[in-house]
């Protein structure tokens, strides 16, 4: 991999992601088995997850236009650096909400956790066109996915066994404990970013996000990126109704927390290597043809898993689960998860007006937590139709799938943006009908377009 692309503050970014990732993941992780079948089991009733994933999700919503305004105005080191320092107080909360099994207190922090997570969402996205040349922007973004994903992993494994330890040994410092200890480290990330200038220091404040987001909507809407930015939080929609299907084959393969977290490793590992593929395979250049690719897989996957009977071998723990078929088919779900996002995230980033890509990003970031709220709400709503099979809900999401890729391969037609090589993709613009003026920079902002 090239110098221009490892330099010290992108891997500052990467390392401080991933802490920030992997903090998330934790508390949400614990809090969803809890919820299941541990100490605040029945509590939020039938399919609480969903409960745990609208109050993950409504902050972004409610807070990215604003996030990225901030992102906009200063510079995204500093906003990086004063999130992380506001990680470590949030976690503690959370730590003693734990201690106290309280599941409010709890729940109120992974509100706040999330707001925290808002902030810095935009700031990271937009950072990045800042840290490597354009070309090296699918890479980037496929090292980025890589490390979330591998992030998750570590996450979902530690969630897992401070799961049963909180739970069954009765350890209720546990949480606390792994929680501090990875904020503190992703502070320390944070804190050798190379310095960054601010974005747009004159800014106007908008303090009303909605405003933000319809201001944004609409100059998305001059040209192909709003089709873009929807088929990239529709994602969000189906990894959101997946997230809250696998921890349920803790009930359905009946096997521990800790063994249940192999599933969300599994597919932790596989989204990263399908981003980092993706990444590499495009190159110096935009491959968003990936994305339908991607898309084939999920529905094929998605059926899978939804017709095909649960089956282990007859191994040791961890390892049966490992082993199993249903391992097997969420290796294949996330690894092309990777080759539908990493094309769609690139051209997010590359197609938004520099002075405003803070904003551009955080409405993104909106929308596709837009979409994981109404995942939320749809599980919760459909859960308890699925009684003691919930994995045959992958029928629903390989429905889904099949229909959005249907409408935005339609809504995007004529453009090479999802059939087309990657130079039809990299030459055509974006706009709805195309002149000899627009050809010339196809990759003008919205704004630029007469």
């Amino acid at each position: 991999m090239k110098n221009k692309l490892l330099n010290r503050g992108f891997l500052s970014l990467v390392v401080s992601q991933f802490f920030g990732a992997m903090n998330d993941n934790i508390l949400k992780v614990i809090l969803t088995f809890t919820v299941i079948r541990g100490v605040w089991e029945g509590k939020l009733g039938d399919g609480g997850q969903g409960i745990v994933g609208v109050c993950f999700t409504v902050p972004f919503i409610l807070l990215s236009g604003f996030a990225g305004q901030i992102a906009d105005r200063f510079s995204k080191r500093t906003v990086t650096v004063w999130v992380k320092i506001a990680e470590i107080p949030i976690v503690a909360l959370a730590g003693i909400g734990f201690y106290t099994q309280n599941l409010w207190i709890t729940l109120f922090a992974l509100i706040l956790l999330t707001c925290q997570s808002s902030f810095f969402g935009p700031a990271k996205y937009g950072m990045i066109p800042e840290l490597v040349p354009d070309g090296e922007l699918s890479r980037a973004n496929g090292i980025i996915n890589m490390m979330t994903n591998l992030a998750v992993i570590g996450g979902t494994i530690l969630a897992g066994v401070a799961s049963d330890l909180y739970g069954g040994q009765n350890m209720l410092w546990i949480p606390f404990a792994v929680m501090t200890v990875t904020a503190v480290l992703g502070l320390l990330a944070a804190w050798t970013l190379t310095p960054l200038p601010a974005g747009n220091p004159g800014i106007q404040y908008e303090l009303n996000p909605f405003a933000t987001y319809v201001e944004t909507i609409r100059e998305m809407s001059k040209s192909r990126l709003l089709m873009v930015m929807m088929a990239w939080g529709y994602f969000y929609l189906l990894a959101g109704l997946a997230l809250y299907i696998v921890p349920e084959y803790s009930v359905v393969l009946n096997v521990s927390d800790t063994e249940a977290s192999v599933l969300m490793g599994v597919l932790g590992i596989a989204i990263g290597v399908g981003c980092a593929v993706a990444g590499w395979i495009s190159g110096h250049h935009i491959e968003p043809r990936l994305t339908t690719v991607g898309a084939a897989g999920l529905i094929v996957f998605f059926i899978l898993l939804a017709a095909v009977p649960p089956w282990m071998p007859n191994l040791g723990p961890m390892k049966r689960v490992l082993l199993s078929n249903v391992s097997f088919f969420i290796l294949g779900a996330g690894f092309f998860s990777g080759f539908y996002i990493i094309p769609l995230q690139a051209l997010l980033q590359k197609l938004s007006p520099d002075d405003e890509r803070g904003q551009f990003l955080g409405t993104a970031n909106a929308v596709s937590f837009t979409f994981m709220t109404v995942s939320g709400i749809l599980f919760y709503l459909l859960r308890p139709a699925f009684g003691v099979q919930p994995q045959h809900m992958f029928y629903i999401c390989s429905l889904l799938m099949f229909l959005g890729a249907a409408f935005f391969l339609w809504k995007l037609r004529g453009t090479g943006i999802l059939t087309g090589s990657s130079s039809e993709a990299n030459n055509l613009p974006l706009s709805e009908s195309t002149t000899p003026e627009e050809t010339e920079n196809p990759y003008q902002s919205p704004a630029d377009v007469p």
